[in-house]
C-alpha cells in the first residue's frame, strides 16, 4: 500500500536559487563563521535554561482528578512515586474521528517515544487529554503511542488549565503531598517535544513552510503536521493495517486552528 507520505514529492525542482558549489575550504569559512553564532545560541539557551530554574513556582491542588485505564486518580498519583511530572494537554475534537483530530497535537505526541531517560532524572511523563478517556484511548491505541495517557474530566479543566488552553507543555515538583507548578509554554514552545523540527532545519531545504525566510523557488508546502487531509503520522498505521475506527462513525478534516503557525 503506497501512503501519501512516500509519494507526492517534487522532483526536477529549479536549482537557479541552490548555494554555490564551491571547494570545500571555501564551503567550510562561512559554516566556521555560522558556528560561532550557533553557539552563542546554545550559551543563550543554557542561561534561559538556567533563569527558568530559578522561576517562582505556584501550589497546585494534588486531589484534582484525571482518567487513567483504571479509572479517577489524583494529579499526585500521576507522578508515579517520581518527584518531577511534566504533562502535555492534549486538544481532542469530541465525536470527531482520527483524521479529525489535531494534527499538532498529534505531531508533538508521537515524537514522544522512549521515556527511560526522563525517568532516570525522577521525571514522569504523562498525556493529560481535553477528551473522554474512552474516546481518546483508542486514538492513543491507534497511534501505537506507550506513554501514560489521561484524560482530564470537565471539573478538573478550570484549576489545571487555569484560563489557559490545550496544547500546553507544563512542568510540576511534588514536595511529598504538596505539588507545585514550575512552568508552562504552547505554541512554538512546543517544538522541543519534537526533534523533527530541529532535523529539518540543518537540511538545506529547511522545514519547507511557507513563513520561512529560504531562498526564492525553494519548496514550500503546509507544515508537516498534516498530510492529505489527516495528521501525518496516521498514514503509517494506515499502512499497518491499524483501524482508525474510534467509534465516532463520523468523518472530518482537521479544524483550521490547529495548524502550526510561527
Amino acid at each position: 500500500m503506497k501512503t501519501p507520505d512516500q509519494h507526492h514529492f517534487a522532483r526536477g525542482l529549479d536549482t537557479s536559487a541552490w548555494p554555490a558549489v564551491v571547494d570545500r575550504a571555501t564551503w567550510q569559512a562561512p559554516l566556521d563563521k555560522l558556528r560561532v553564532r550557533e553557539k552563542a545560541h546554545t550559551r543563550e539557551g543554557d542561561a534561559i535554561a538556567a533563569a527558568r530554574r530559578r522561576l517562582p513556582m505556584v501550589e497546585v491542588d494534588p486531589t484534582i482528578t484525571v482518567i487513567g485505564p483504571h479509572g479517577p486518580v489524583t494529579l499526585l498519583e500521576v507522578f508515579e512515586g517520581r518527584r518531577l511530572l511534566i504533562a502535555y494537554y492534549h486538544m481532542w475534537h469530541l465525536d470527531q474521528p482520527a483524521s479529525g483530530q489535531c494534527e499538532g497535537c498529534t505531531f508533538s505526541t508521537t515524537h514522544i517515544n522512549e521515556l527511560s531517560y526522563l525517568h532516570s532524572r525522577d521525571v514522569t511523563y504523562a498525556t493529560f487529554c481535553e477528551g473522554p478517556y474512552e474516546e481518546s484511548s483508542r486514538y492513543h491505541d491507534f497511534m501505537g503511542w506507550t506513554m501514560p495517557w489521561y484524560s482530564v474530566p470537565q471539573d478538573s479543566v478550570d484549576p489545571l488549565i487555569a484560563d489557559r488552553h490545550f496544547g500546553i507543555l507544563v512542568s510540576y515538583v511534588r514536595d511529598g503531598d504538596q505539588v507545585f507548578e514550575t512552568y508552562w509554554t504552547t505554541g512554538r514552545g512546543n517544538e522541543v517535544m519534537a526533534p523533527s523540527y530541529g532535523l529539518l532545519d540543518r537540511t538545506v531545504y529547511g522545514r519547507q513552510e511557507f513563513w520561512e525566510d529560504s531562498p526564492q523557488g525553494w519548496p514550500q508546502r503546509e507544515g508537516v503536521m498534516l498530510l492529505d487531509g489527516r495528521p501525518t503520522a496516521q498514514w503509517s498505521r494506515l499502512a499497518a493495517g491499524r483501524s482508525d475506527d474510534l467509534g465516532t462513525g463520523t468523518s472530518a478534516t482537521a479544524p483550521d486552528f490547529c495548524q502550526n503557525e510561527p
